[in-house]
């Protein structure tokens, strides 16, 4: 066991970094296995030498960020902890306030994750990418996010917002409603993204100009798309074909950004994930850039974390 004793200058930015009655340092104990004194602008954090050690770097980085008016709340503990442990030298200021956008209820969208802030960098510099990762890794919404702030610097005329309508045991034709009716449930998690950057009035308002399309994949066929940022989402259920159909729809002064899971294909058997092809054809293609994310970059419930890392440990035989 050992200790260390770190000491704020600023009693008040100290008292916002321990959190409403320290549930910012009890996060971190029950995160490490330590136990923290506090004394006014003092604290103790007593423990392994290992979890001392990535503690003490956590509240000295978290206290840094909250002197440059970053609020810091029990998730960037979590998340703050998470990227540390893995890149001990990994500077939490660089990442949490790369600020994307501002949402319409006035929240700032940042990378949470060293593989997302490489994430929006390769977007910053590259006309294609691919967001490649299991759910709740921020793919998809850093991706909206990216192209409503290219949209608001006057970078792009338009947003395009596309995905295939294939989903597990079920299809358009079984559904009740017209085509539109049918349609949305698929496009939903992108509308709800919209929704919470740009506030619902906003993003109707911008849909009906013609500004902001979503729409099924299908309905990008035969068209050149100029000056528009442009999203193909649940990309592993686009087939081989659809998926050089969108790719080659990219026009001047447009982006792209293609998110999936391949580890959630949902096309029959017989046909091949047109993600899963794309990755091997294009990957010495140059101009593009293919990124990973892992369980370690999820910012959902804590829970979705270890769902991801149970599914993907290796299947052991069962019990008799």
């Amino acid at each position: 066991m050992t200790s260390a004793e770190l000491t704020f200058t600023d009693n008040r930015s100290a008292n916002e970094l321990y959190g409403d009655l320290n549930k910012n340092l009890i996060a971190l104990e029950k995160a490490l296995d330590v136990t923290i004194k506090t004394r006014g602008a003092t604290l103790v954090i007593k423990g392994q030498p290992h979890e001392v050690q990535l503690g003490s770097s956590l509240l000295r980085q978290l206290y840094g960020l909250i002197q440059t008016g970053y609020p810091v709340y029990a998730q960037d503990v979590a998340y703050g902890l998470r990227i540390l442990e893995r890149s001990p030298k990994a500077s939490l200021k660089d990442i949490f306030l790369d600020k994307i956008y501002i949402s319409a209820n006035h929240g700032v969208i940042s990378p949470k994750s060293v593989n997302q802030k490489e994430y929006i960098e390769a977007i910053r510099g590259h006309d294609l990418v691919f967001g490649i990762g299991p759910a709740g890794t921020g793919k998809t919404y850093l991706a909206v996010a990216m192209a409503v702030s290219a949209y608001a610097s006057r970078q792009v005329k338009s947003i395009i917002l596309a995905r295939p309508a294939v989903e597990a045991g079920e299809r358009l034709g079984f559904l009740p409603g017209d085509l539109a009716q049918k349609i949305n449930p698929y496009l939903r998690p992108l509308y709800d993204a919209l929704h919470d950057m740009l506030g619902r009035e906003k993003t109707l308002q911008l849909i009906e100009q013609g500004t902001i399309e979503v729409a099924p994949l299908a309905f990008m066929r035969g068209r050149t798309l100029n000056d528009a940022f442009i999203i193909l989402d649940e990309a592993q259920n686009t087939t081989r074909e659809q998926m050089k159909m969108f790719l080659t729809r990219l026009g001047f002064g447009s982006k792209a950004v293609v998110t999936g899971d391949i580890t959630q294909i949902d096309l029959p058997d017989n046909r091949h994930s047109g993600l899963v092809g794309a990755i091997k054809i294009l990957r010495k293609v140059k101009g593009l850039s293919f990124n990973y994310f892992t369980d370690v970059d999820v910012v959902r419930h804590p829970l979705v974390q270890q769902i991801i890392r149970a599914y993907d440990r290796p299947k052991t035989k069962e019990a008799s």
